[in-house]
């Protein structure tokens, strides 16, 4: 049965979808109009908040991607309590299939960049799936695609960024401050103590969680991940704003922002490709090839794969109204990596040429995604096969 929170939340992020293509289309643009030395003095602009000051890209990236792995955080947490992920019926094939979504890419990058170990380090770029751009696609055809296809995505969608979470927190964290790290911790912890004597308002939450992102930021840990640490903390349960949990109307407060203002602002400043000199060479390097195969061939390859053996074994089974053709199809548009993939690219390189070609790799595998995936798609649905 699927749940009105998750209808609202797939019509959400397919609305979404359109708008950070729209950003990251106009990043592109200028970049390769004669506003390129525009295009970088925004995104490196000082931008000083309280006592700290970073560049503006920078705010964009550690704060208000917190926001937005908040929201993830939240619902993750009531998928898993009570959605889509709270039984193993409903689990094992999205969590089979993002498996898949994960291993296989993250093995043909590395065969790509096997010769070059400072390429290696960018080996979790095409795990991630672009849940916005993903769902956006597939809501293109409405009701001529069943329910559960669109649920089946956006369950693997979730649990995507979850293993996204968990590569972040171990893999791309460096020169760790115990005593902050020390710090977050104790913080973290009067949380988890609200959340269980019962405390229902949302102000004790927001205000230690901001407390809880400055002392994981100067712990060396990524000061998004705080966002989620926040999102585990904060009652599923029980009547608080409004009358609704604390994470329904959080949840419904800050969606619709991070979807068209936060998630846009990320896909504009870190979406600018420069195409000049752009040309088959350049999509051959091993970084670039590495992200676009890992994306366009690994995912589904992966998805698809492990999906069939799961079935095969009995773990899981295939809703008898979506056929083997829209299964595959679903399966080659989790290649639209885009937010995510950037996010991680931007973790594991900091040098503006590194930075460069992971958004050549990003943007080629999740644009062949996206046109293979909608083509298969449509020749998938029902109108179109009657028309044929």
């Amino acid at each position: 049965m699927v749940t009105k929170a998750l209808k609202k939340f797939i019509k959400l992020e397919a609305s979404g979808g359109i708008v950070l293509f729209i950003a990251a289309l106009a990043a592109i643009i200028i970049e390769n109009a004669g506003f390129r030395d525009w295009y970088e003095h925004l995104q490196h602009y000082p931008l000083g908040i309280g006592p700290v000051t970073l560049p503006l890209i920078e705010w964009v990236n550690d704060a208000l991607m917190a926001v937005f792995f908040l929201i993830v955080g939240m619902e993750i947490k009531r998928e898993v309590v009570e959605g889509e992920l709270s039984s193993r019926a409903r689990l094992i094939m999205p969590l089979v299939g993002a498996l898949g979504g994960m291993v296989v890419p993250a093995l043909l990058y590395v065969l790509c960049t096997r010769n070059n170990p400072e390429a290696l380090r960018g080996w979790a770029i095409p795990t991630a799936t672009d849940i916005a751009f993903a769902i956006g696609v597939v809501s293109l055809f409405g009701s001529r695609l069943p329910t559960p296809l669109k649920v089946f995505l956006t369950a693997l969608a979730i649990i995507d960024d979850l293993g996204a979470i968990l590569i972040i927190a171990f893999v791309y964290t460096a020169n760790l401050n115990i005593f902050y790290l020390g710090i977050s911790f104790v913080t973290l912890s009067v949380l988890v103590f609200l959340n269980i004597f019962g405390v229902k308002r949302l102000a004790p939450y927001l205000l230690i969680g901001i407390l809880l992102w400055i002392f994981v930021f100067k712990s060396g840990i990524h000061a998004t991940l705080a966002g989620v640490a926040l999102a585990l903390t904060i009652p599923l349960k029980g009547a608080g704003a409004g009358g609704q949990s604390p994470v329904e109307y959080l949840t419904g407060a800050l969606h619709a922002w991070v979807t068209f203002l936060v998630l846009p602002i990320f896909s504009f400043l870190n979406a600018g490709v420069s195409l000049s000199g752009f040309g088959l060479e350049t999509l051959l390097a091993p970084l670039p090839l590495g992200i676009a195969l890992g994306l366009f061939v690994g995912k589904q390859l992966g998805v698809f794969t492990f999906s069939w053996i799961a079935i095969k074994l009995g773990w899981g089974e295939k809703p008898q109204e979506i056929t083997w053709a829209q299964f595959y199809a679903v399966c080659v548009v989790t290649g639209i990596g885009f937010t995510m993939s950037l996010f991680i690219g931007g973790l594991a390189f900091k040098g503006p040429e590194e930075a460069a070609l992971v958004r050549v790799g990003v943007i080629c595998g999740s644009v062949l995604s996206t046109v293979l995936g909608a083509v298969l798609l449509y020749r998938s649905s029902p109108r179109a096969a009657e028309a044929a």
